[in-house]
Order: structure tokens, then sequence, then C-alpha cells
């Protein structure tokens, strides 16, 4: 199968984003690439696909277990055999792993950094048919960058350790020039391909916000949401303990994740969240790095992160199924001070010498900097954003950020300025103000165009999808979008060969799920009853 037909029949897409068909030829064709790309602009198809075309495994490093996890999940629901090697396998379910492994029952293989250092994986590395080795959130590799992991370091030597050395990529969201340098050099990518697709997220608006009380903007703009769901970013363990307990008792649906619990714990609340149990997670940073929940519809920021790459990394987890979504930061001059504090007590970097550690907390302490800008900036914010990426030609106003809205930046906590009788200019913003919030809850331009029939099949559509996500253990976006769902409801197959029509819906799913969704498009039945017509879908 050439790339396209690889595309459609795993996937369910008749078309490459922006970046993926150079990258995914490059690969093929043996050649080492870069590729800098906003999240939710599909990296992970730029090495699938061409690990499904090469003969051999591929080997994809990623830097946490959650990304793993969802990712396998995805790629066999998708009919593409899959497995994750990490800690949260026992040796036993390790060994196994690696065992189908040398059988050659995988075509993708997720690996910690830190398992390229065991002799066993190596064992095995060294003996297998490797047809790519994928570098996953790359900027980690580097000290210049917001994330720097000493683990990375080693990724380039366990490449040299190999008997025959494949194809290397290296993809991330957030790179300057000099943490794209170090990716360049620490990996010793030879004579790779480059794209950078740009940063801009058109679909996102950005807000940022001072308000006298942050927990009372924080409620007035949850109650905008409806039944979305989002992240609630916060900068202590202590903040997240107290803002969601104050939601919960507010009657949101809300769970927390923090470093200070247990893991039986975080990993029962981020499932949670993945299945949609709960509808918002309150967090520290320590979560959501390579999350692959599609349907997060806002991303408040309840205090300032150290840096830009950090925010716009977390802000992207919003909106990845390219809907419109909101990114809104609460900013105060506390933050600035918590963010030097917890720069100066950082201990994450003991792996280097003390005059290195000097210099990268020197480095750390001018993106809060910069951060700082952002955050009280009076121009435009993605501006801002897309010039600190080095892209310099950006449009100078978005018309699609709260500075090119007119919104006020000091802030009571319902959002309002005084009580003052209103200028013509006044009248502007609020009539701005009112079709932002018009657009929020809508989740979807498409779905707003909908008549009351379409949106009736929708709801039901989503209904049998939960019931199915409910039955199988998964997440539910990890069976179908609900872009896809608004595409069966704009194209209404009525037979299987339709079905492979519509976006996002590749062969495995079509045969899996097609009866199911046709018998509720087709003929109006009911969701619980659809389930019947279901083909048992393997395990994840």
């Amino acid at each position: 199968m050439n790339k396209l037909e690889v595309l459609k029949r795993h996937f369910g897409h008749d078309h490459f984003r922006e970046g993926q068909s150079e990258i995914i030829d490059a690969l093929v064709s043996g050649q080492d690439a870069l590729g800098i790309m906003p999240t939710g602009s599909g990296k992970s198809i730029c090495y699938q696909v061409p690990a499904l075309m090469r003969p051999g495994i591929a080997l994809v490093v990623s830097p946490l277990i959650s990304l793993m996890k969802d990712q396998v999940m995805a790629l066999k629901a998708s009919g593409i055999p899959a497995a994750y090697i990490n800690s949260s396998l026992t040796p036993g379910q390790q060994q196994e792993a690696i065992r189908r492994a040398v059988r050659g029952m995988y075509k993708i293989i997720y690996v910690a950094p830190e398992r390229l250092e065991v002799p066993q994986f190596q064992a095995f590395a060294a003996q297998a048919e490797l047809s790519l080795i994928a570098v996953d959130e790359a900027h980690c590799v580097s000290q210049w960058g917001h994330d720097f992991r000493p683990s990375y370091l080693k990724i380039a030597q366990f490449i040299s350790t190999l008997p025959q050395r494949p194809p290397v990529c290296a993809f991330t969201a957030t790179a300057t020039r000099q943490v794209r340098d170090d990716i360049l050099q620490m990996l010793a990518l030879q004579n790779p391909l480059r794209v950078s697709t740009g940063y801009n997220r058109p679909n996102l608006h950005f807000s940022s916000v001072k308000p006298t009380n942050k927990l009372g903007f924080l409620f007035e703009f949850l109650k905008g949401t409806g039944d979305q769901c989002g992240i609630i970013y916060c900068s202590t363990r202590k903040n997240v303990e107290s803002v969601c307990d104050k939601l919960q008792l507010l009657g949101f649906s809300v769970t927390r994740y923090h470093a200070g619990l247990s893991d039986t714990e975080r990993q029962q609340n981020q499932e949670d969240f993945r299945m949609d149990r709960a509808r918002i997670m309150v967090a520290t940073n320590a979560f959501g790095m390579g999350i692959d929940k599609s349907d997060v519809r806002f991303v408040v920021h309840y205090n300032m992160p150290k840096d830009l790459e950090s925010y716009y990394q977390e802000a992207g987890r919003a909106g990845r199924d390219g809907e419109a979504a909101e990114c809104l930061l609460l900013y105060s001059g506390q933050d600035v001070m918590t963010g030097k504090w917890m720069i100066e007590h950082d201990d994450e970097n003991n792996d280097v010498d003390p005059a290195e550690r000097e210099r990268l907390k020197e480095r750390q302490l001018e993106r809060l900097k910069q951060m700082t800008f952002y955050a009280t900036s009076k121009s435009c914010l993605r501006h801002f954003i897309l010039q600190y990426f080095g892209e310099f030609d950006a449009e100078e106003h978005c018309n699609h950020c709260s500075v090119c809205d007119g919104d006020e930046f000091e802030v009571d906590s319902g959002g309002r300025r005084s009580n003052k009788r209103m200028s013509v200019h006044d009248e502007q913003k609020l009539e701005r103000r009112i079709a932002k919030e018009a657009r929020r809850s809508s989740t979807s331009q498409a779905v707003a165009s909908f008549n009351a029939w379409e949106k009736a099949l929708y709801e039901n559509l989503r209904e049998l999808r939960k019931l199915l996500a409910n039955r199988s253990r998964m997440p539910a976006y990890t069976i179908f979008s609900d872009v896809t769902l608004q595409d069966m409801v704009k194209k209404r197959p009525m037979d299987l060969d339709a079905f492979l029509d519509v976006s996002g819906v590749g062969v495995s799913k079509q045969r899996i799920y097609g009866e199911a969704f046709l018998a509720v498009i087709r003929d109006g039945t009911e969701p619980n009853d659809a389930l019947l017509y279901m083909e048992a879908p393997n395990e994840p």
C-alpha cells in the first residue's frame, strides 16, 4: 500500500495535513527527519504511517506512561498491532512483550528513554529489525528547553550501539532556535529533513486576565462551559487541592492530579478524566505531557507558568480535534514570586555540575521574565507567542485573543469593570464579549449549524459512543472524535461502504463499529439497542 492507502485504511483520512507527507516520504526512503509541529497537528501520523510501510518494528521513545497507553489503545482500535514497555508493567509482562516483539507480533513499540539503558532491551534491539526510531517530545533533550530530562541524553548513545542504524525522527511542538539546534546535535540526526509547520493554532482563543478574585472569576467562567471538559493548571499541590475541593463543593464534576498523590489515585483520577467520568481535571504540570484526549475544550492556568514553552504546550492540550477551544490565564503578581522561588529551589537537574546548574537557572529566570511580559501584554497575545518562537512575520493582530477583543485586563470576579454608564467603545467591547461567549458555548460551529433533527442524531451518536467506551473500557475519543461524529451527521451513510467515507473511519473501525452506528443513523435505533449490532473489538 502507498502512504495514502495506509492513511485511509488505518486512520480513516483522505488527505495529509501540512508537513506530514514530506516527513513520511523521508522516513520511508530511510532519511532522518525533524518535525516542529504544534500540538494537535498530527505528529504521530508522521511516524505511524512509515512504520506500517517499512519492514520491522518502530521504536517510539516517549517520556510519559499516559501517552504510551493512549497511543497504543488508539492504534489497536485502528487495527494496528502495538505495545508499550514501561514501569507500569510487571517484569513478567515486560518480558512477554519483548518475546512477542521478537516473534514479530508488533509494528510499533513505545518505550520510556530509561528503558534504552536496560541490558535486556538493548539485546532485543540489537537483534530486531527496526523500521525507524521516533523521539517524541524531543525538546526534553535540550538544557535550553523548559522540560530538560537527562535520560534523553542517552538516546543517541543507544542508537550508536545498534548494528544497523534505522532512520531517526524527532518531534516537538515547542522549540526555540537554541532548542532546535540542541535536538539536531544531541540526537545526532544525520542530514535530516527539517519541517516546521508553524506554531499558530487558529482554533485556540487566548485570554490573560488579572481578576480581583481568581476563584470567583474561575467559577463564572466554568458556569459557561456546560458539559465541556477541560484542564485547570495550578503551580502548587496546595492550590490543586484548594481549587479542586472548592469546585467540588460548588457542584462541578472535577478531579485532581499531582505528584503528592499515590500512584493508585493518580492513575484512577487520570482514568476518570480520560473516560469522561470527571469533566474537569485540576492539576500541576505533572499532568498532561502527551495526553491524547482530543475533546478538551478549555485549559485554564490558575497560576502563571514559569515559561512560555510550558504555557503553550499545556494550553495546546485544548482543541486537539481542531474545534474551537479557550486558553485562559489568570494572572497575579504573586505568580511571579512563586515562579522565582520554584526556580531557585529546583533540584531536578542535580545530574549536571554546579556551574551548568547556575546557567540553567539564569535561563529559567529569563524565560520567567518573558512569560510575565506575555501575561501582562497590551498587544496581541498570539503575536507575542509566535514572535517568541521565531515567527517574526506573524500578523500583529489576530482578532482572536483578549487583547484584540478589547477585554479589560484587570477585572472583578465576574469579569466586570464597573457600574458606570457605558460609552460607545464599552458597548462595542460588550458586543464582542457576548459574541465570544456565544462561540464558546456553541464545542463546535458545525453543531451550531445543525437543525433540530441533526442535533438529536448527533447526541444519539455521542451516547452510543459513550456506551461503547464504557463497555470496551476505552476513552470515547479513541473510538471516534467529535469531528467524526459530526461528519456522520452531515454525510448520513446508509451502508458500510458509505460509512467508510466518513472522515476518521478506517477499515478496522468500519468492521467493529459500522453496523451499530448505521443502526442509529439509518434506522433510528436507540443507542442502547444499537449495541446489539456491534462486533466485539479486540481488548486494548
